[in-house]
């Protein structure tokens, strides 16, 4: 698991255009409340998460973002250990969070 910066999230977003996958782990309400427009919400206690992101995903070999809600959120983090022991490549997690990226700096 690599972290990743709002920078850095950013650039692959909007620059890049990296192909991943970036996925809200938060439940749906909150989810609902406020998120990262381009974001998917798979909830890290739903059934069958680490099922859920690799369908979603097309396969466990694509870049895929985690987050939650901010830096004192550990949701992203467990998330992030959960798809590497399922045997994903390439996953990262934006420890900053909604909170993080609707911050004005």
């Amino acid at each position: 698991m690599q972290t990743l910066s709002k920078q850095e999230l950013n650039e692959m977003n909007h620059q890049q255009k990296d192909d991943f996958v970036l996925i809200n782990v938060l439940p749906r309400d909150t989810f609902r409340e406020q998120h990262i427009r381009t974001s998917i919400n798979i909830p890290i206690e739903g059934e069958n998460f680490d099922g859920t992101v690799q369908k979603v995903a097309g396969g466990k070999d694509r870049k895929v973002v985690v987050y939650c809600a901010s830096f004192d959120c550990d949701a992203s983090v467990k998330a992030a250990k959960r798809l590497e022991q399922a045997g994903f490549e390439q996953v990262y997690d934006y420890e900053g969070g909604t909170a993080d990226w609707f911050a004005t700096s």
